[in-house]
């Protein structure tokens, strides 16, 4: 009976808790603050551009948002103007063909992007400025942030309208395509909420919008959906990727014919513990991997001062620098000024608070030559 009583209680205690879990996790949830894409035009982020698209609406009759493919745009004159803020990917070129024939159709896209290199067949140059003085084609001076402005300027061709520039460049054009319209702009900052009510971003995108007198304004959201990315299924034709498939598996095959292995060679635990010392291993990497080169230093010509009182009867709490003379006795293939040089740059390591990785390096191969001199010479 207890028993029962006892888990019972667990079970209402484990159900109080999962209770408050769910709880805590949904006021954790609801507490957070909603992430918004930049650019959209439903976004009221300081990224966002729902601020020009309500101010649009208000003033015209007629706003939308197109999330189609730009295949369903209409191919006929419907006079209207497709607004494009900072595609998040380049559209294939496909996709491209549609926003062209509609354009061609009579209609105008509005393309604000920082480098629109790769779009239209449009061309930039990369500059270095902090120039904040924007000029239109009658001489009005408009003032932009400092550096507000891509560095990025476009290149125009001879048929282009240039609608905005500064000294270093065009920074706006418009460009006929068929009966429709082109216009680039290099500065989607101008239009996002944050910025547009600053200096005199408002005219200048007011500006751009107005040079086409369309009744209809479009504000392009498939060019901000992540999904309508080209991924490498639509970038390359399925026969190449099924090539390049099958040439994968052919190139395994043929090398696991050929006896080819793939990955590190791992030597047996009980092989190296026969032929090895793990500790000494351990402790040197140790010592490596926390830069104490002047600690293993001092430990390696402790050692081998060991060895010179083992081996040449030299006591071990002499100096280095006064090992002179049995070096030369013991020694006689070393030239006295090698040993005399030798010595005293070795006390002047063992003296320093700090050793670098290359005088680490230098002096334990010098130590190493002592050890092999003293034991095998």
């Amino acid at each position: 009976m207890q028993n029962q009583l006892a888990n019972k209680k667990m079970w209402i205690w484990l159900a109080i808790l999962l209770t408050i879990l769910l709880l805590s996790r949904y006021v954790l949830v609801q507490g957070q603050p909603k992430d918004y894409s930049i650019y959209a035009s439903d976004s009221p982020s300081p990224t966002g551009v729902k601020a020009f698209y309500t101010y649009i609406l208000n003033h015209r009759d007629a706003v939308k948002r197109w999330t189609d493919s730009p295949n369903q745009l209409p191919n006929n004159p419907e006079n209207q103007l497709l607004v494009m803020v900072e595609p998040y990917f380049i559209p294939t070129s496909e996709e491209l063909d549609s926003y062209t024939r509609f354009m061609e159709a009579g209609n105008a896209i509005l393309l604000l992007k920082e480098n629109p290199k790769g779009m239209f067949g449009l061309e930039t140059k990369f500059v270095e400025t902090d120039e904040v003085n924007v000029f239109d084609p009658a001489g009005a001076t408009y003032r932009t942030k400092v550096g507000g402005n891509s560095p990025f300027r476009l290149l125009e061709n001879a048929q282009d309208e240039i609608l905005l520039s500064d000294d270093v460049g065009t920074i706006a054009l418009k460009r006929v395509v068929g009966e429709g319209q082109l216009i680039v702009a290099n500065s989607p900052k101008w239009i996002t909420n944050g910025e547009i009510v600053t200096e005199d971003y408002l005219a200048l995108i007011l500006a751009l919008v107005n040079d086409e007198d369309k009744k209809t304004i479009l504000f392009d959201e498939y060019i901000h959906g992540e999904k309508n990315a080209a991924t490498l299924l639509t970038i390359y034709p399925r026969w190449f990727i099924l090539i390049m498939i099958q040439g994968s598996l052919l190139t395994i095959l043929w090398l696991w014919t050929r006896g080819k292995r793939f990955g590190p060679v791992f030597i047996s635990r009980e092989e190296t513990v026969r032929f090895s010392d793990e500790g000494i291993k351990a402790l040197a990497a140790w010592y490596i991997r926390g830069r104490r080169y002047h600690d293993s230093i001092v430990i390696q010509a402790n050692y081998v001062k060991t060895l010179l009182q083992e081996h040449w009867r030299i006591p071990y709490h002499k100096e280095w620098k006064d090992l002179t003379e049995q070096f030369e006795r013991k020694w006689p293939d070393m030239r006295k000024d090698e040993i005399h040089s030798l010595l005293n740059g070795l006390t002047e390591v063992l003296e320093k608070s700090k050793v670098s990785k290359q005088e680490y390096l230098l002096w334990s191969k010098r130590l190493e030559k002592i050890r092999k001199e003293v034991e095998e010479g």
